[in-house]
């Protein structure tokens, strides 16, 4: 009968601990990161759903020389579909033969998250707004 005195092989508790340390730091790290990415992503994208807007009004004033009748006649886009549970799409008030504004509205998550730009708005000769902190050109 042979006798074996060699060590049990694995991972002490030690180890173990000092691994889920490093997973921990790298994940408090990595996660608000990627929130950050994913609300300037989706505010890029309501961005560009207001331009794809003013070009709707744009189109209509062409074809009725003025803007008037345009609300009534938009059309909900598919980008607006998407963004649903993040922003609220608007054409402010009644727009005249001359002028309009449109807007996007963050709400849930988006409004909480995004207090750096806040209602992105988009008017006929291309002015951009926001209501946050930043400039048009951080939010933009």
């Amino acid at each position: 009968m042979t006798l074996h005195n060699d060590k049990a092989r694995g991972f002490t508790l030690i180890e173990l601990m000092i691994a889920v340390a490093i997973i921990a730091v790298l994940a408090a790290i990595a996660y608000p990161s990627y929130v950050n990415y994913v609300t300037n992503t989706r505010r890029a994208a309501a961005a560009a759903c207001l331009t794809e807007m003013s070009q709707f009004m744009e189109r209509y004033y062409t074809t009725n020389m003025s803007y008037v009748g345009s609300k009534a006649a938009r059309q909900e886009s598919s980008c607006e579909q998407e963004l649903e549970l993040f922003y609220d799409f608007d054409v402010v008030g009644d727009p005249t033969a001359s002028a309009f504004s449109i807007t996007a509205t963050p709400k849930g998550i988006q409004e909480d998250r995004d207090t750096k730009c806040g209602t992105l708005g988009l008017n006929q000769i291309g002015a951009k707004t926001e209501t946050g902190s930043g400039t048009p050109v951080d939010c933009w």
